[in-house]
């Protein structure tokens, strides 16, 4: 799966890491539905450090369709919010 990070550029992410995505991105849901800025602010840098950090980024030439796409790291919790479906901002998750 290809996933790009708005304002970072794209990474190779094995759909075997999207389970632990989607604990942290139901916890990102609930906590834009309750309103909780910090703890969303907290659980968004930690999903987007986990992306990296599973994930192996592709040159910056790389034109790749993005089967997913994260906020970057400076969204406001209202800008994520927008972005949401049903399921949060992963797939399969809720």
């Amino acid at each position: 799966m290809i996933v790009r990070i708005m304002g970072e550029g794209q990474v190779r992410l094995d759909d075997g890491h999207l389970a632990e995505l989607n604990r942290l991105d139901d916890e990102l849901l609930a906590e834009i539905q309750n309103g909780d800025g910090p703890g969303f602010r907290r659980t968004l840098a930690a999903l987007l450090t986990r992306v990296r950090d599973l994930g192996t980024p592709l040159p910056d030439d790389a034109l790749e369709p993005s089967e997913l796409i994260l906020p970057s790291p400076d969204a406001t919790l209202e800008e994520v919010r927008e972005l949401l479906s049903d399921d949060g901002l992963i797939p399969g998750g809720a």
